[in-house]
């Protein structure tokens, strides 16, 4: 069952540049799905996109068979987004921030205790929830940032370069999170330039360039023939 359909999708921020050009791919339940690319490859504008934050003219993208420009709402109570940068509200604590996106949701007093206490505690932050937000390292808000997005148990997990910032234990214990959604069900659509964590972690990639998606498909099958992930990017990306 695909989760995510993106269908022919184009974005131009200019008359003569495509940012994106004409792409299709689909996400199924249990993928974990590595967006690959240079900077500048077209990785984010897809990902705004998708997300819902950034309006687009051509193609059709559906989460979970909902249309996302017809039926945004649908998708976003099923969708969690993690940006490369998140931005959290500086001035509530670490508990308040995910106490409110825990209300937006809609999430039960109890389960959201649940939720928080396990994640928390996987992060090792349960002790600086009670500090403001203000106060915390980038490796900080990125973890809270994590937590209020798996608080509603999305089916869709869309990250934009994710593992910046972690620190290797919580790289670690976010790609145990990763493999739990999806063995729920769930998917993860993340970008990351880092082709040896989307080797390790992802069963199945695309490769995009200049706009254009130019690899899609299985790990296994991608890698054939081939040493690593490292040498599959190089060859699709080498200039004609």
């Amino acid at each position: 069952m695909n989760i995510l359909e993106i269908t022919n999708f184009s974005k131009s921020y200019s008359k003569e540049n495509k940012a994106v050009d004409d792409i299709s791919l689909n996400v199924e339940a249990g993928d974990i799905f590595g967006f690959i690319g240079h900077n500048g490859a077209g990785k984010s504008t897809t990902i705004r996109a998708l997300v819902g934050v950034l309006d687009y003219e051509e193609g059709t993208i559906k989460i979970d068979g909902h249309d996302v420009k017809n039926e945004p709402m649908q998708c976003k109570k099923i969708t969690a987004y993690i940006p490369d940068n998140p931005d959290l509200y500086e001035n509530l604590t670490g508990l308040q921030f995910l106490n409110f996106v825990a209300d937006a949701f809609e999430v039960s007093e109890e389960e959201r205790k649940r939720k928080i206490e396990d994640y928390a505690s996987r992060f090792e932050i349960m002790d600086a929830l009670s500090d403001t937000i203000s106060s915390y390292s980038h490796g900080m808000k990125q973890k809270v940032a994590i937590i209020s997005a798996l608080i509603h148990e999305p089916k869709l997990l869309v990250l934009d370069e994710p593992f910046v910032g972690l620190d290797p234990k919580a790289s670690f214990t976010l790609k145990e999170i990763m493999h739990e959604m999806c063995s729920n069900g769930a998917a993860v659509f993340f970008s990351t330039h880092v082709l040896d964590v989307a080797e390790k972690l992802c069963n199945k990639i695309a490769i995009i360039k200049k706009g254009k998606i130019i690899a899609n498909g299985k790990i296994e099958e991608l890698l054939q023939g081939k040493q690593s992930l490292e040498e599959v990017f190089m060859e699709a990306v080498r200039d004609d």
